[in-house]
């Protein structure tokens, strides 16, 4: 069971890590949306611009949070 804690908390770490790198990437965020919606979209998932917003918004908040 512990092990599997800690390769939960290294694996959500990565996802993380990766959500902050681009978010802080120095590309518009239209352009950065755009990708996040375009992989999403390849896994099946469909979000509305709106929810997309509100999905980036989220992910910034945990980010400055994490701080």
């Amino acid at each position: 069971m512990k092990a599997l804690n800690v390769v939960a908390a290294f694996l959500g770490g990565i996802a993380l890590g990766a959500v902050a790198g681009i978010l802080f990437a120095p590309e518009k965020g239209t352009d950065t949306r755009s990708k996040i919606a375009e992989v999403l979209r390849k896994k099946g998932i469909r979000l509305s611009r709106e929810e997309m917003d509100d999905l980036a918004g989220q992910i910034a908040s945990e980010v400055k949070d994490a701080d």
